[in-house]
């Protein structure tokens, strides 16, 4: 069974408070410093009309001096608090975002995965998360507080005089009105520039991720022009963004500079026949000013806002992926539990709805204890059973037992805790070598990794390494040899003590002599256990207690070697091929 949140058209900034709702107490502590120093800033013009008055009538100025003194200084402290206060919310909904989807994208299922570039996804959870933060204080408490002063403002220059109030208003109008067309292209230029981004990301992910393939092949200027093309791409939406989010910020400048001249024109008319003083329009005129601030944190909202509402709209994308559900922690089989026994009734399974099927009624049983084998030609579907024992995918029709319950009934943190998977690349993770042998059970006990250790004949390497069991892998393992990494990743599934045990190739890069041993290892831990091996090699299979030959989706036969030599002409052209007899 899957999870995803359901679709959803919620509007972005519906979306955003979801982000914000946590921080909510924070976010209105700064939003209240905010508008406290967006009042002491309206009243430092009113103040100035006094001190104008006071000096026209010779009166002493010194408490309007200190008035306004204690202002601009109470505004600037209460300021610079209250920007400390938004910026840390606004890196805490950052914190939140990239949790949530970091855990989300570890349960993605792996159809998910085969559908996303992987340096997308990392796009979401870096510049996308990122572009939050100024969304959060830009926009979302921008507008609020922006708003609100701007209003206060408004209704303080209809105190000082309406007619100049309606002056300013009719520009102010006027600006709005083109803003309102730029706005639909900042949010458009907004989207395909974050899209851009990704493409730049799943490109560099792609040819970082085989960069030995690519200079092996000289492809080094095709790659370069391909990363190329995408940065470009990225830079031309990007440019497109901000030079719509460069008018709407000039848009409203100029409709303040044109609110300003206008003021000071019809004012200066109105002073000249008596109607204001010119105390009244300074103030008037100061208030225009500071008009300019407010006006900028909308308009600088709405243009973060697209940007924003951009970057959401990817996040939730990311979030409607299909995952598997929440897994706690569970314990692994305790030594000597009960090996499990596996059973195919009649499985048919494709990748995806537009791909042929890989298994075509797959059937077979496994008992509990021994060794069974799956050989094969390339596409056979052999890798495929693993995956879907795994449940990395779900069968289309059929159903897969594992004692006898069938797959779905398993809790998914039980299921997979019971196996140990060792894949056919074997994957090594960057960071030391103890590191990677315990991500399976780090609390693995000390004798239990030297017992391992000596298994899969990783003691000696580790004897040779400069730091021992703490030296670094490098990325991907690239400081170890394909064998070496083979080892590693058989030797942390047993350490996981499973019940079943699956190996997908695991001796296909080991010498003759490392492949014996780990050949009799397996041998001995399918006395105990129920191991699962997918081979190419007849040879790592012929004492293997049943073998499962598999051909295009289907079970052909099941049986021992000596069995299948006689029986089975597909297997004896495999020994044949492999110089292998009945007898080998």
């Amino acid at each position: 069974m899957t999870t995803a949140p359901p679709e959803t058209s919620a509007p972005a900034w519906r979306l955003l408070l979801t982000y914000v709702r946590p921080h909510r107490t924070a976010l209105f502590t700064g939003a209240l410093l905010s508008l406290v120093t967006g009042g002491t800033g309206l009243l430092l013009p009113l103040v100035a009309r006094e001190l104008i008055d006071d000096l026209a009538h010779d009166r002493p100025i010194t408490g309007a001096l200190l008035a306004m003194s204690g202002l601009v200084v109470a505004n600037t402290v209460l300021g610079a608090l209250g920007s400390y206060v938004l910026r840390r919310t606004a890196e805490s909904v950052v914190l939140g975002a990239r949790r949530t989807l970091s855990s989300y994208l570890l349960r993605l299922r792996i159809t998910a995965v085969d559908r996303t570039e992987p340096g997308d996804l990392m796009a979401r959870i870096t510049s996308d998360t990122t572009l939050l933060r100024q969304v959060t204080t830009d926009s979302l408490i921008g507008l609020g507080t922006g708003g609100l002063t701007l209003v206060a403002t408004l209704v303080m220059m209809g105190v000082v005089d309406a007619v100049l109030l309606g002056v300013t208003l009719a520009v102010v109008v006027g600006a709005g009105t083109v803003l309102g067309l730029i706005v639909p292209r900042i949010n458009r230029a907004s989207r395909r520039a974050q899209d851009a981004v990704g493409v730049m990301g799943a490109a560099l992910e792609r040819t970082l991720g085989a960069l030995r393939t690519v200079k092996a092949s000289g492809a080094e200027p095709r790659e370069e022009r391909v990363l190329h093309r995408a940065a470009e791409d990225s830079w031309r939406q990007s440019v497109r963004a901000a030079k719509w989010s460069a008018a709407a910020g000039h848009t409203a400048g100029l409709a303040m500079q044109i609110a300003f001249l206008t003021v000071l024109a019809v004012g200066g008319a109105r002073v000249a026949t008596g109607a204001i003083d010119v105390g009244t329009l300074v103030a008037f005129l100061l208030f225009v000013f500071y008009l300019l601030s407010p006006i900028q944190q909308v308009v600088g909202a709405i243009t973060q806002y697209q940007t924003g509402r951009a970057a959401l709209g990817r996040i939730e994308d990311a979030l409607r992926l299909p995952a598997e559900p929440p897994t706690r922690p569970v314990p692994l089989p305790s030594p000597g539990e009960r090996p499990a026994s596996v059973a195919f009734h009649d499985v048919r399974f494709r990748y995806s709805e537009d791909a042929p099927y890989i298994h075509h009624g797959v059937s077979f049983e496994v008992p509990p204890r021994g060794m069974t084998a799956f050989v094969g030609p390339s596409g056979a579907g052999k890798t495929t059973v693993f995956s879907l024992i795994e449940r990395f995918y779900d069968p289309d029709s059929g159903e897969i037992t594992l004692d006898g319950r069938s797959l779905g009934e398993w809790d998914l943190a039980s299921l997979r805790a019971a196996i140990g998977y060792v894949e056919q690349d074997a994957p090594v993770l960057s960071g030391s070598l103890r590191d990677n042998l315990l991500l399976g059970n780090p609390e693995a006990d000390g004798s239990s990794l030297a017992a391992v250790l000596k298994t899969t004949r990783l003691d000696g390497l580790v004897e040779r390494l400069p730091n021992g069991l703490e030296t670094l892998v490098g990325h991907r393992g690239t400081k170890l040899s394909g064998g070496e990494r083979q080892r590693v990743a058989v030797a942390r599934a047993l350490l996981r003590r499973p019940r079943l045990l699956l190996l997908d190739e695991a001796t296909s890069q080991l010498d003759a002599v490392n492949e014996a041993a780990l050949r009799d290892t397996v041998t001995d831990v399918a006395r105990t256990t129920t191991v699962l091996v997918v081979a190419h090699r007849l040879s790592t299979v012929t004492t293997a207690d049943r073998i499962v030959v598999m051909d295009a989706g289907r079970v052909r036969a099941v049986g021992t070697h000596r069995e299948l030599v006689t029986a089975d002409p597909l297997y004896a052209e495999l020994a044949a091929t492999q110089f292998l007899t009945a007898g080998g």
